[in-house]
């Protein structure tokens, strides 16, 4: 049975009030909108996913990497072979990056789909993420959110099979982001709309009805993508989709995730989802896609993931409009950032494993654990005896920590600690957590952030965060 056997989901806890973006009073409850932090990017939020994703499968078996972005901070370096090395995933596995279109998430959870019918593939890790941004103080700035979704795609016990899809493409100048550019730019609203999100995104979904024979009453829930809410509602007016059948986009929420906008939107609805459900997925941009999933009983089996819903329960609100531009280093400094070519590649090539994947050693004579790795161990002293150890998936404890006012952050201090990490003590920053509530022997788990910016390009390590039930 081939088709989603897990699903991961990863929804920043920093929110920013919509009021607080036209310089309004915030009200508790108002709607806002999820936002990356200054540590974090398109890539970090897709690591924290597929984390999600994995939990309580074997990383040995993932055999292809499929990562879509239209935010990756590199034009000429795949953002899927560094999932993998920070995944700690056998090296023998097939990457490749999905970009360009805002329908890159459903085309790379389909081409996953494809490639395990056709035997190419066994186990697809499929990653959407984005973090686009808009002009501040624009609509779209009002509309984008951030957020990252997994799937795990292979030949066992789906939890959700594609039994069919429909795309049609088009070329239309509506939404588009050139080379270089930070913000997404859109022509005129009623032009984008009326002449290209709405007639292709029904053509997208109508078209998968023809093909399949099927209508709107077959499906259990149906999820599509929109630039806003008046839009999204303008389009289940028109395919007169009943209300419940609709799942919730999560404007006023979440917002608008640009590529992992429905597949977010799929995952949410998998975590309520019954045996014999069918789910519709439509995307837009470029043309329009719908893909059509039913659920099988094996959905009672999976294990409770850390999906939409999890991660929509623990927030922490923005204080001001200030900081959160320059957590997104939208405030022009005093100086511009250098651009030089930042850290060694050789440095980076040979500390890879302890930096990218957190992966210390253990050894066979006494079973300690240490990092960084080195020749000799420290508790019987034996010499090259050792094996991987990955650490990014275990659970911490803090031992020491302090407060650092001097490293640049928007809401400073900074929490830097030291973990006990199966034996090991390792040096790292704490995030997710007020200053005032760290305590030593606090348990700890960890994400994959960014740890600086330097050369002009995104520099990443592990950090710290609560354990949360």
């Amino acid at each position: 049975m081939i088709g989603i056997t897990s699903y991961g989901a990863y929804v920043p806890p920093t929110r920013l009030a919509l009021a607080t973006i036209g310089g309004l009073p915030t009200q508790e409850g108002g709607p806002e909108k999820a936002v990356a932090w200054n540590d974090e990017d398109a890539v970090t939020m897709a690591m924290t996913a597929a984390v999600n994703c994995l939990r309580g499968f074997d990383r040995e078996q993932v055999d292809g990497v499929f990562f879509a972005c239209t935010t990756y901070s590199f034009a000429e370096k795949q953002g899927a072979a560094l999932l993998a090395r920070g995944l700690d995933l056998p090296r023998r596995v097939r990457t490749n990056d999905f970009a360009g279109s805002l329908r890159a998430g459903t085309n790379a959870l389909r081409a996953a789909v494809d490639a395990v019918s056709a035997g190419t593939a066994r186990c697809v890790l499929v990653v959407a993420s984005d973090c686009r941004m808009g002009a501040p103080g624009s609509g779209l700035e009002l509309n984008f959110g951030d957020a990252a979704v997994a799937f795990l795609v292979g030949d066992g016990d789906a939890v959700a099979t594609l039994d069919a899809s429909f795309a049609v493409a088009d070329e239309l100048v509506d939404v588009w982001r050139t080379a270089g550019d930070p913000f997404v730019h859109a022509w005129e609203d009623r032009f984008v709309v009326q002449e290209g999100y709405t007639p292709r995104l029904v053509e997208g979904v109508t078209g998968l009805f023809e093909k399949t024979g099927s209508q709107a009453r077959d499906f259990a829930k149906i999820a599509f993508f929109a630039p806003d809410a008046r839009s999204h509602g303008s389009v289940a007016r028109a395919l007169k989709l009943d209300k419940q059948k609709v799942q919730e986009p999560l404007f006023g929420r979440l917002g608008n995730s640009g590529c992992s906008f429905v597949l977010v939107q799929l995952a949410h609805a998998l975590e309520t989802a019954k045996p014999g459900d069918r789910i519709l997925a439509a995307s837009y941009g470029d043309g329009a896609e719908a893909l059509a999933f039913s659920v099988t009983e094996h959905i009672e089996k999976l294990e409770e993931r850390r999906g939409v819903s999890w991660h929509l329960e623990r927030r922490r609100g923005v204080k001001s409009y200030d900081r959160y531009l320059k957590a997104r280093n939208l405030q022009r400094g005093e100086y511009e950032s250098p651009r030089d070519q930042g850290l060694s590649a050789t440095v980076h090539f040979r500390e890879r494993d302890e930096e990218v994947s957190l992966v210390g050693h253990r050894c066979r004579s006494c079973g300690a654990v240490q990092f960084p790795q080195q020749r000799v161990c420290e508790t019987c002293f034996g010499k090259d005896a050792f094996e991987r150890y990955r650490l990014s998936d275990k659970v911490g404890k803090v031992l020491t920590y302090t407060f650092d006012f001097f490293f640049p952050t928007p809401d400073p201090p900074t929490v830097v600690a030291i973990c006990d990490i199966d034996g090991a003590r390792v040096h790292m920053q704490l995030v997710n957590i007020a200053p005032e509530a760290v305590t030593l022997d606090m348990p700890v788990e960890f994400e994959f952030r960014r740890i600086h910016q330097s050369g002009g390009r995104p520099n990443y390590y592990w950090k710290a965060t609560p354990l949360t039930a």
